[in-house]
């Protein structure tokens, strides 16, 4: 299994994970806060999502290129996913539909979530410490 592999499976669990997700904490959301709880769940979940699977999908790019540009493109997708954050935080801040308490746990199970499927995909992917290397060929006796 190489790296490209590993990282298409991280996003492919993550968007089962991100459904399930959606649909407990959103039911839940609803249940104890009507349908602000439904769109803050929604909301958290889809946050969460979106910055694991920028990630991933950074590493994806990142891992046709130099150590350089690998390094570059890690550090500005990060940067990107700061930004995201602060912006949508400022613009969610003053919404009325906002469950401040239901939006805080969706995003923490989200986010934990995420991070056991990367956890346990990564693990289980049996990486070699050098991945796609080619030996040179054995010496003829």
């Amino acid at each position: 299994m190489n790296a490209g592999s590993i990282f298409t499976q991280i996003l492919k669990y993550t968007g089962v994970l991100a459904l399930v997700i959606a649909v407990v904490g959103g039911g839940l959301g609803y249940l104890f806060a009507g349908t602000d709880g439904l769109w803050s769940a929604l909301v958290g979940v889809g946050l969460a999502i979106l910055f694991a699977a920028i990630t991933a999908a950074s590493m994806l790019v990142a891992i046709r290129f130099t150590l350089g540009a690998f390094f570059g493109i890690v550090m500005g997708a990060w940067l990107l996913k700061l930004i995201i954050f602060i912006v949508l935080l400022v613009v969610l801040r003053d919404q009325p539909f906002v469950n401040d308490i239901v939006l805080f746990l969706a995003l923490v199970v989200s986010i934990i979530g995420t991070l056991a499927v990367d956890a346990l995909v990564v693990v289980r992917g049996r990486l070699s410490y050098v991945s796609d290397a080619t030996l040179p060929p054995a010496p003829q006796e």
